[in-house]
C-alpha cells in the first residue's frame, strides 16, 4: 500500500471526516479541500496510537477561485459551515488571494499555495471527488507526514517564525515521536 492509500485508509477511521468532506463538497468550491491540522494532527494521533483525537483549533478549508478575492465570500462560507456544525472553528480561505499576503507571484492552484506553508507535513489536504472517493493533495508528498518529520518548506523563508510556530504549538510535547529537521 502506498502512502496516499494509507492516508485515505487512516482518514476513513475518522468517524466525522466523510461528513465534513461532504459538507465541503456541497459548497462546490473549486479545488475545495480540508487541509492542514485537521489532516496532520489526525495522522500523528493515529501513528502515536492515541485513542482520542487531540482537540482541533480550527478546520482549514481551502479553495482556489481567482475570480473572487473578497474576504466576505470566505466569511459567508464559514457561516454556512458553522450552521451545519457549530463546535468547529471553520476557516475557509481562497488560496488564489494568498499570494498577496505572502508578497509572492500569483498562485495557480491550491497545491501551489500550500507549498508556501511553513511545514511540509502540514501541506496536505483531502477532498471528495464526484464519486465520493477521497482525493489527496500533497505538494511535498506524504513522507514527512508519515515519518513524523517537522521540516520547513523550502518555499517558506522565515526560519524564526517556523521554529517559534513549532514551539508555540507544542507539537514535540503532544507527539513525542516527532523529529525536528
Amino acid at each position: 500500500m502506498n502512502l496516499e492509500q494509507e492516508l485515505i485508509r487512516i482518514m476513513k477511521t475518522n468517524e466525522n471526516l466523510m461528513r465534513d468532506l461532504e459538507w465541503v463538497r456541497q459548497l462546490e468550491l473549486p479545488q475545495g479541500c480540508i487541509a492542514a491540522g485537521y489532516v496532520r494532527n489526525y495522522v500523528w494521533d493515529y501513528l502515536h496510537g492515541y485513542p482520542n483525537r487531540n482537540p482541533m483549533n480550527d478546520v482549514d478549508i481551502l479553495y482556489f477561485d481567482p475570480s473572487d478575492f473578497q474576504e466576505e465570500t470566505e466569511k459567508h462560507y464559514d457561516a454556512q459551515l458553522k450552521q451545519l456544525y457549530d463546535p468547529y472553528d471553520w476557516s475557509v480561505k481562497n488560496q488564489a488571494r494568498m499570494h498577496i499576503r505572502n508578497e509572492d507571484h500569483p498562485y495557480v492552484s491550491v497545491a501551489e499555495a500550500m507549498k508556501r506553508w511553513p511545514e511540509t507535513a502540514t501541506a496536505v489536504g483531502v477532498r471528495l471527488d464526484d464519486d465520493m472517493n477521497i482525493e489527496v493533495i500533497a505538494p511535498f508528498g506524504l513522507d514527512d507526514l508519515f515519518q513524523m518529520v517537522i521540516r520547513k518548506s523550502p518555499y517558506f523563508k522565515d526560519e524564526a517564525y517556523f521554529k517559534s510556530r513549532v514551539r508555540g504549538k507544542k507539537w514535540l510535547d503532544i507527539w513525542p515521536q516527532l523529529k525536528m529537521m
